[in-house]
C-alpha cells in the first residue's frame, strides 16, 4: 500500500497493492491494523454507503456536524469520479482549500477524508459505483453542506452543467456557513 500525502494535512490518497494476473485482480479494500499503522486512523467504521451515479451527476459538498461528524474512506468500484474534499475547519491553515483526485475502477485509489471536511464528487462515467466507509452513522438533523459552485472555493469540476440534486443547489457559501469545526 502506498500512501500519498496531499497539500492538506490529514487528507491522503491510498494506492492499494493490486495483484493482477490472467484471472483479473485482487486487492485489500481495508485492513484495520494496516490503515491504523499507515494513516493513524484509530476510529472504527460503523456504516458503509454505496451510490450509483450517471455521468455528470455531482453529489455534494456534504458533511455532518458534531456530534455526528464523519470521517470517510471513499473509492470507486466501477466507473470514474472526480472526488473533492474541502477543509471547513475554522482556524485551519488550509481552511477553504480543497483536494481533488480522480478515483476509478482502474486506478483503485482511495481517499481518506477526516472529520471537518465537506465532501463531494462528480461522476465522469455512467454507472459510477461509489463506496463510502464512514466513522459515524448518518443523522439527518446534523446533515450540512457547502455550495458546490461557491466561487470562493474555485473548484473546476470540468463540466458546464452538472446534474445537481435540488438540496445541493441551496447549501450556503463557505463564508456564510455556521462554523462547527
Amino acid at each position: 500500500m502506498n500512501v500519498v500525502k496531499t497539500d492538506i494535512e490529514g487528507v491522503v490518497i491510498i494506492e492499494p497493492d493490486v495483484f493482477a494476473d490472467e484471472r483479473g485482480y485482487f486487492f485489500e479494500m481495508f485492513h484495520e491494523k494496516r490503515y491504523q499503522d499507515a494513516l493513524g486512523i484509530t476510529t472504527h467504521f460503523v456504516q458503509d454507503n454505496f451510490s450509483c451515479s450517471k455521468k455528470n451527476v455531482l453529489r455534494g459538498l456534504h458533511y455532518q456536524a458534531p456530534p455526528f461528524a464523519q470521517g470517510k474512506l471513499v473509492q470507486v468500484l466501477r466507473g470514474k469520479a472526480l472526488d473533492v474534499a474541502v477543509d471547513i475547519r475554522s482556524g485551519s491553515f488550509t481552511f477553504g482549500k480543497f483536494v481533488m483526485v480522480e478515483l476509478s475502477e482502474n486506478n483503485h485509489r482511495q481517499l481518506w477524508i477526516p472529520e471537518g471536511f465537506a465532501h463531494g464528487f462528480l461522476a465522469l462515467e455512467d454507472n459510477t459505483y461509489f463506496l463510502y466507509k464512514c466513522t459515524n452513522v448518518y443523522a439527518k438533523e446534523y446533515e450540512r453542506g457547502v455550495l458546490w459552485s461557491d466561487p470562493a472555493l474555485g473548484i473546476q469540476w470540468g463540466v458546464e452543467n452538472p446534474v445537481v440534486f435540488a438540496k445541493d443547489q441551496v447549501w450556503p457559501l463557505l463564508q456564510d456557513m455556521v462554523k462547527e469545526f
